[in-house]
């Protein structure tokens, strides 16, 4: 499993999104985060690829996550 995060941006206004992508390798889910960020670009919000990352356990916060932290 992959997660990507992407840069959005409408006028001035900028934030970040993280979607999970299925996918068997990194390669695959570039590109399918890539073909995702052309795709979503037909409206006014204009999406930007930041990175794609394998993720055993992606947006999930549990005690595991808050041990790696502390």
């Amino acid at each position: 499993m992959f997660m990507a995060e992407f840069k959005l941006r409408y006028g001035d206004r900028k934030w970040y999104v993280r979607r999970i992508v299925e996918a068997s390798s990194l390669e695959e889910a570039k590109e399918k985060a890539e073909r995702y960020a052309r795709l979503m670009n037909r409206g006014e919000v204009e999406w930007k690829l930041s990175y794609v990352i394998e993720a055993k356990r992606p947006l999930i916060i549990g005690d595991e996550e808050i041990k790696k932290l502390s």
